[in-house]
């Protein structure tokens, strides 16, 4: 008997049916020699610090530094302690029958640095030493399925992406529970939760938000010049900009009474705009948070979706590119597109003979290709399922096209020895923007402009004043925070170490959703409109860590770095490993030695009046053990700030709390106030 273990119920439901296993049983499927069961994810994982007899959360016991690492079944928590998930117990039961009784082991999990870790780690938890194969596919269509099942291939050339996988896993595990601990036991105010990528990432977040909220604006100005000729509008504007307001005033002044300005130079070139790239999974979430508004996470989800129900190519994808031997697929995937009515023309319009090969590069693929639809239309999916697979075919159409030819035209006209300037741009040959204008879709506007020649006087139409102000960086969006966790050598203000980890960035293209979800889920993070802003506790971390290595991003994107080196058996796991160990034991110092803020040291307890409060996540509350006062820092869902608790010690009353809301569900404002007795209560408005 083969057994095949697939990573998820759903993908062994379509291996099962291609080779027979018809049969439905508690946890497997099974029929013509084979077994066909799945892992449910992450059924074996590093264990915990308890479990190797280590008391958490004591300073003495850290930094934790086990000899060999323990592997153990997943864990779930119940009443605050983490127990064996029996569900995970269950599956593990199945495919430790069906290791020790089959003749053959193929590795069917998801084609990644993940997949390859879930099966291996269940492999050593179940101490099998039975060879195996690996089943190595970029879709799950039938014709996939059945050449990948052709050609498997041997489990050792996966050795290497193994051994990044578990170095991964180790780094994190190492990191994320010493940094953790180790904050937490500093400031015994809350539990905190640092990583050795979540923290640069929230790095990244709150100084940009600093940066944001205490950019000072400065005014200055332009003037503008309104022009037309030959029935077509169009305007100039000034090279100078002046921050004094009075000079500006004086030069619009004498502009003013000019009724023309001279065209000093016009200089006009053509530009080849090159198609995009094929989607990676960075890219398409990027896109889709542009277009639709969906988070990263949520973009993924869509994408295992589509490529589940075989209606795209493996989503978690770092690869923008596709071999030499799947380009000759690529004409019947456009032909296949073009039965939907939104894409018929374009198949009329493109010249298959002249395909654009700009995606083909052997070099360039990782473990997989960049992202593709499969042969078959979609049928049966929801309004997202269809927005992010439009989103991949409208790139598909786009790569093969060829480039759009662009005349842009730059002007330079004087006026009283001041200087304006106007460019434009128009399309020669559409090319591949062919497919947007089909899908009424445009990123750009396009200026036509009359024949204008140097030398010539151009009448100015009306003068206009512009004040304008100097504008901060934007907050982050998910997708300009993706750019930033892609990009992570921007980052890096030392230029000479930018081209080190050039093309290297914070975590990688399948985990940075959930890196984002990780910090919204620990209220590091908030979404706030399209923006991600940091909350109190987000800032107070950031604070803490700024200035420590646990949020160097050059540090974890250079890990990010060795992790793929490892896999190319470039560097040798152990001696990485041992690196970490010593960065661990650097950090973890940094972090026990950290001393807790103290936003509330000038505030006494209004009980006891002779002790300190101390301000923690959740309640603000007296030093003194024998005084029990405590205020609950949510109040009819509002949570309290360092501004509001002062208020409330101090003067015995908050300023107007907006947007609280009664038990009964209902929105009301009101002032917060202390009472005499040291309880609390509301003060309304109109009183």
């Amino acid at each position: 008997m083969i057994v095949i273990l697939a990573e998820k119920p759903s993908v062994a439901r379509e291996i099962a049916m291609l080779v027979g296993a018809k049969t439905k049983k508690e946890g497997y499927l099974e029929g013509n020699g084979y077994c066909v069961t799945w892992a449910i994810g992450h059924l074996v994982s590093l264990a915990m610090p308890e479990d190797y007899g280590f008391q958490g959360f004591k300073r003495e016991a850290l930094p934790i530094l086990p000899r060999s690492y323990l592997l153990l079944p997943r864990k779930v928590k119940k009443s605050n302690k983490y127990t064996s998930d029996p569900g995970a117990l269950k599956q593990l039961k199945v495919i430790d029958k069906f290791f020790k009784t089959c003749s053959e082991i193929i590795v069917a999990t998801d084609a990644g640095r993940e997949g390859e870790l879930i099966f291996r780690y269940i492999y050593q938890y179940l101490n099998c030493d039975k060879p195996f194969k690996r089943l190595w596919i970029s879709s799950l269509t039938e014709k996939a399925i059945k050449e990948g099942l052709q050609n498997l291939k041997k489990g050792s050339e996966f050795d290497g992406l193994f051994r990044a996988g578990h170095s991964r896993s180790r780094a994190d595990w190492l990191v994320g529970i010493n940094a953790s601990q180790a904050l937490t036991v500093s400031m015994n105010d809350s539990v905190y939760s640092v990583g050795r990528v979540q923290t640069p990432t929230l790095s990244l977040i709150c100084k940009r938000y600093l940066e944001n909220t205490s950019f000072k604006k400065k005014l200055y100005y332009q003037i503008e010049l309104q022009h037309s000729k030959d029935g077509l509008l169009f305007k100039s504007l000034s090279t100078d900009k002046w921050d004094d307001k009075q000079k500006a005033e004086q030069t619009f002044k004498l502009i003013e009474k000019q009724s023309e300005v001279k065209i000093q130079k016009v200089e006009t070139k053509t530009i080849r705009e090159e198609s995009p790239f094929l989607f990676d999974l960075t890219s398409l979430q990027k896109r889709a948070n542009e277009l639709f508004g969906f988070s990263a996470d949520e973009t993924l989800s869509i994408a295992q979706s589509l490529y589940e129900k075989k209606f795209i190519t493996y989503p978690r994808t770092s690869s923008k590119y596709i071999p030499e031997d799947l380009w000759a697929e690529v004409p019947n995937l456009l032909k296949v597109l073009s039965d939907d009515s939104r894409y018929s023309n374009l198949l009329l319009k493109l010249k298959m003979a002249r395909l654009n090969k700009k995606i083909v590069n052997d070099v360039k693929v990782t473990d997989h290709h960049g992202l593709l639809t499969t042969d078959r239309l979609p049928s049966a999916i929801n309004a997202k399922e269809e927005s992010i697979y439009h989103l991949i075919a409208q790139r598909v159409w786009e790569t093969v096209f060829e480039p759009c030819v662009k005349k842009q035209t730059e002007v330079t006209l004087s006026s009283l020895y001041y200087e304006f300037s106007f460019k434009s741009s128009s399309i020669i040959e559409l090319g591949w923007r062919e497919v947007r204008k089909e899908l009424s879709t445009t990123d750009e506007v396009v200026i036509d402009l009359p024949d204008l020649q140097q030398g010539e006087n151009l009448k100015i139409k009306e003068s206009i004043a512009l004040e304008k102000s100097t504008r901060p960086k934007a907050l982050y969006t998910e997708s300009s925070l993706l750019s930033a966790m892609e990009n992570a050598s921007k980052e890096v203000e030392d230029k000479s170490l930018q081209s080190i980890i050039k093309e290297v960035g914070i975590g990688t293209a399948a985990t940075r959703a959930s890196i984002i979800e990780t910090l919204l889920k620990r209220d590091y993070i908030i979404r706030k409109a399209k923006s991600l802003v940091p909350t109190e506790k987000g800032l107070k971390v950031y604070e803490i860590v700024k200035d420590k290595i646990i949020s160097d991003v050059l540090l974890t994107a250079k890990w990010e770095s060795a992790f793929k080196e490892i896999e190319e058996n470039k560097t040798n796991m152990e001696d990485f490993h041992r690196q970490i160990e010593a960065y661990t034991t650097e950090i973890t110092a940094e972090l026990l030695a950290t001393k807790p803020i103290t936003e509330t040291d000038h505030l006494s307890c209004p009980k006891c009046k002779g002790h300190t409060l101390q301000l923690r996540e959740k309640v603000v509350k007296c030093l003194e053990p024998d005084c029990n006062w405590i205020l609950f820092r949510e109040v009819c869902g509002v949570k309290l700030t360092i501004d509001d608790i002062t208020d409330l010690i101090q003067q015995s009353k908050t300023k107007l709390l907006k947007g609280l809301t009664s038990k009964a569900g209902k929105k009301f404002d009101a002032y917060l106030i202390l009472k005499e007795d040291c309880t609390t209560g509301f003060e309304f408005k109109n009183k």
